[in-house]
């Protein structure tokens, strides 16, 4: 074997080697670390809206409104009245049904109370309930009634009349004999014999009391209508109380 034969294999043992080496240095990568994923953060619950908001004080002040008026205090103490109550609702929602109602049952209770004071002639009590309902509720027809009754039984203080519930009556449905005219003495009339109550009409002339006097005596036949006839004032009938069982 010469020389270089050996030189030839010692190279290939070398390389041979080396190749090994490097072979076993060559390692796969290692396997990255697992990293750790957040979790999600809970939602938080959202506020109320304003709408929300809204409509819980519209129950709230609505509930202490009806509250205040079952117990009767219906425009004082100040700020903690039905009343009161009502308008804080009326603020937050100007249409809502249950506040105007609420309202207008207060103005109907000041006018009952006026018309009470009325028939017991406390013509200065009668002025306060209805100044009350009119600060409630102006321009209310209930009170402008009751106004005008207020007007006509002062009237009829001064000029003499007896006390009694005053009936008025128009003048002009008098002077054409309306149907109407003639309806409301027929249920008046009815109701005089059902209360057995006196009677006296304020005419402006005889012939006109008279007429009126033979409307409610035909209404009734049968009955006596007892009563006088007033010529000179605002034509009405004052009903001046039950004579009992005549």
């Amino acid at each position: 074997m010469g020389l270089s034969t050996v030189s030839g294999f010692r190279a290939v043992a070398v390389a041979t080697v080396l190749a090994s080496l490097v072979t076993g240095c060559v390692t796969s990568p290692p396997a990255p670390v697992p990293r750790a994923v957040p979790l999600p953060e809970p939602a938080k619950p959202a506020g109320p809206s304003p709408e929300e908001i809204r409509q819980r004080n519209v129950e709230f002040f609505l509930a202490r409104a009806e509250a205040a008026q079952r117990q009767g205090f219906l425009t004082r103490p100040a700020g903690a009245s039905a009343f009161d109550y009502y308008l804080r609702v009326r603020q937050l929602d100007p249409d809502n049904r249950r506040a105007a109602s609420g309202i207008q049952t207060i103005v109907i209770e000041f006018v009952e109370r006026a018309r009470d004071a009325l028939r017991r002639r406390s013509f200065g009590e009668v002025s306060t309930y209805l100044n009350r309902a009119d600060e409630l509720a102006p321009d209310n027809p209930l009170v402008d009634e009751v106004r005008a009754q207020l007007a006509q039984e002062r009237s009829r203080a001064s000029a003499g009349l007896p006390e009694g519930e005053s009936v008025p009556l128009s003048p002009g449905a008098l002077s054409a004999k309306s149907p109407d005219m003639v309806a409301k003495l027929q249920d008046l009339a009815r109701r005089i014999r059902r209360e057995n109550q006196r009677i006296i009409i304020v005419a402006r002339q005889d012939a006109e009391g008279r007429w009126i006097y033979q409307q409610l005596r035909e209404a009734v036949p049968g009955y006596r209508v007892r009563g006088d006839i007033k010529v000179g004032g605002t034509p009405q009938v004052i009903l001046t109380g039950s004579m009992g069982d005549n």
